[in-house]
């Protein structure tokens, strides 16, 4: 829509002589206006100009205050969050017309108010039908936001040094394809569509999002374009990254504290230093968090870091299947969110296509004898992955130090165990036929004998059951000395005594038997009532 009064006029006067439809709705407000309202007619408004591709409607609303508070609360109405595109004022026959410009619901994103989604029949405002909701959704799949052409934007939009080391990496790829400098002399237009980067020499949205100026991310429209690096320990930092993301990866990456850590390996007088965290690593978890984001939700991707692990956040779902089936990289991915975005990334070498992301991350850290990467998919619409950069127990770095021949499946199972996470049987049954693991399901640990002889013997010893014989002595040894004891007395002497494996239900269960074996055999016998027992020895006469 035009910003000129002359033009503003002209459409109002169109508007009114079609009067109210599925796209424009006519209202006169006063200050106590109910803004629910206003925000139904928005979701409907805007899902309606989606179904019918059109973005403009009118109404006329409150001052120039009123105007920036109704915008803040459509933004915090609507789902995914969204507000006027413009709001226009005119004097129309001395009258004030505010005309409020509604963006069209994105492809795929229907837009709700207050949880509920709206549409029009006619004049009337109504739920938005199962068949519209799933036409706008269907847009979405069928829709991919990387792939479409920018009008406005030429080559001049895109960075020259981005534009350089693109061709590095694009020759380098396929260095097996074309002769040495062959690629470098080529024209950047010839470059772009050959990397598919362009589409007939037109500025794509893949073009900006990788190679495109920083000051050329408003040509994306509605998505912020933004890499966010966030630091959350004894200090706080942020900043954003824009584009070109083919570069400033690179500079998000060196704003993480990267230090050395010192691994001491068992009979060894000398450390092993590794860094924090792989640049590799990292790096393909971020390329990925680009070339996955779900653009229709206009989010940032977010790095957080904290004092011993990063996680990174992408908008959208997996796409397709779950991380556990790229863990060991057997499968390769049959189709993609943004398949332009991705077949650009991969012919710069930023990422691959066959599924060896994520398994060759495992293999990383493996090799790194650090914790395994989680991906967290709890909460909706969002991937968080968790890259450790800390020894969560010493054990299992001892045990990928010494046991070189463990495959990653055995790997990820004995991470499983430090993490405190459940173990499927068959997991169970190979970690203690190689003497892995040691103590009752579901509290398992990792098995001392592994580790050196200077690691965690305090730990291993708390956690290593004792013989029943042990814990009857030390009952008849207190009885001896203090001539009873009531059961709160019994549990203060063996619970710590009794092994960590054990959670507080087992601990509890575990004293009751002995109790009872001791009153079978006549060692012990109650002399308080039975729900509060007093307990001494049995005398013999």
């Amino acid at each position: 829509m035009h910003n000129n009064t002359e033009n503003l006029n002209q459409i109002l006067a169109n508007l009114i002589k079609e009067w109210e439809n599925e796209l424009v709705e006519f209202k006169n407000p006063t200050e106590s206006y109910d803004h629910k309202k206003i925000g139904n007619y928005f979701s409907a408004l805007a899902n309606e100009a989606n179904l019918k591709n059109r973005e403009i409607t009118g109404t006329s609303l409150f001052n120039k205050q009123g105007q920036e508070k109704i915008k803040l609360q459509m933004s915090q109405m609507t789902e995914p969050a969204t507000t006027f595109k413009n709001i226009h004022e005119l004097q129309v026959n001395n009258y004030r017309v505010i005309m409020f410009e509604i963006p069209s619901a994105l492809s795929g994103m229907p837009i709700s108010c207050n949880g509920h989604y709206y549409g029009r029949s006619g004049e009337s405002l109504v739920a938005l039908g199962i068949g519209k909701l799933e036409e706008i959704r269907k847009k979405g799949r069928l829709a991919d936001w990387t792939a479409e052409v920018i009008p406005n934007a030429t080559i001049t939009h895109l960075d020259e040094t981005a534009l350089d080391h693109a061709k590095r990496s694009f020759a380098e790829k396929h260095k097996n394809r074309f002769k040495e400098n062959e690629v470098q002399e080529w024209s950047h237009a010839t470059f772009l569509d050959r990397a598919k980067i362009t589409i007939e020499g037109k500025i794509t949205r893949t073009a900006l999002l990788l190679l495109g100026k920083a000051e050329s991310a408003y040509l994306l429209l509605h998505h912020p374009a933004q890499l966010t690096w966030g630091l959350e320990s004894e200090e706080r930092a942020y900043e954003h990254f824009g584009p070109p993301f083919v570069l400033t990866t690179s500079s998000l990456y060196q704003k993480i504290r990267n230090i050395q850590l010192r691994i001491l390996p068992a009979a060894s007088l000398l450390p092993q230093e590794i860094a924090k965290y792989d640049k590799k690593i990292l790096m393909e978890g971020l390329h990925n968090c680009i070339a996955h984001q779900d653009y229709f939700r206009n989010s940032r991707i977010v790095v957080t870091e904290y004092l011993d692990r990063l996680v990174l956040e992408n908008s959208g779902n997996f796409f397709d299947g779950k991380p556990d089936d790229y863990m060991f990289g057997e499968k390769t991915p049959r189709n993609y969110r943004n398949p332009f975005l991705v077949n650009a990334m991969v012919a710069l070498n930023m990422i691959d296509t066959m599924g060896y992301g994520i398994h060759d991350m495992y293999l990383g850290q493996a090799k790194r004898y650090l914790p395994m990467p989680d991906y967290d998919l709890t909460t909706p619409n969002l991937v968080k992955l968790t890259l450790h950069g800390k020894i969560i127990d010493p054990i299992y770095s001892q045990i990928l130090i010494q046991k070189t021949d463990l495959s990653l499946a055995e790997i990820c199972a004995i991470d499983r165990v430090q993490k405190k996470l459940p173990l499927d049987d068959e997991s169970i049954t190979r970690l203690r036929r190689k003497k892995l693991i040691e103590g009752r399901k579901p509290n398992f640990y990792l098995s001392a004998s592994i580790a050196s002889a200077t690691q965690k013997k305090a730990e291993y010893i708390r956690t290593r059951a004792q013989n029943n014989d042990y814990y009857e002595k030390l009952i008849c040894d207190y009885l001896i000395k203090f001539k009873e004891a009531t059961r709160k007395e019994i549990n203060d002497l063996l619970w710590q005594k009794l092994s960590d494996g054990l959670n507080e239900e087992q601990k509890d269960n575990k004293i009751a038997s002995i109790l009872t074996k001791l009153r079978r055999v006549g060692a012990i016998k109650n002399i308080g009532p039975k729900k509060i027992p007093r307990w001494t020895l049995k005398t013999t006469t």
